[in-house]
């Protein structure tokens, strides 16, 4: 997998204490064999890139920072539209890897 470009993304919202906001990655289109996914069928992305996080709890620094690629679970985080984009926000701790 590329790593993710390190072009920032600009937002007009931030994110407090532990939580983040994630750009999801776009939905495969097609399987390793070619076969096109019909939308339907097509499965949530987990993972993004970090576009935006908070500043941590007193005890706990943040570990991700903004331009990471990270792994989440299936149903973390919250959807939000916001500019045009549908981003996630999620607290640290939803967040599995960073890739």
């Amino acid at each position: 997998m590329a790593k993710a470009s390190k072009a920032a993304v600009k937002v007009s919202i931030t994110p407090l204490h532990d939580r983040v906001i994630v750009k999801p990655a776009a939905a495969e289109t097609k399987t390793a064999g070619g076969i096109i996914i019909p939308d339907t069928a097509k499965e949530k992305p987990q993972r993004g890139t970090v576009i935006a996080v908070g500043a941590g709890k007193a005890d706990e620094p943040m570990t991700v920072k903004v331009g990471d690629m990270v792994l989440y679970g299936k149903y973390a985080g919250t959807e939000i539209a916001l500019e045009m984009e549908d981003l996630l926000i999620m607290r640290e701790s939803d967040i599995l890897a960073i890739i």
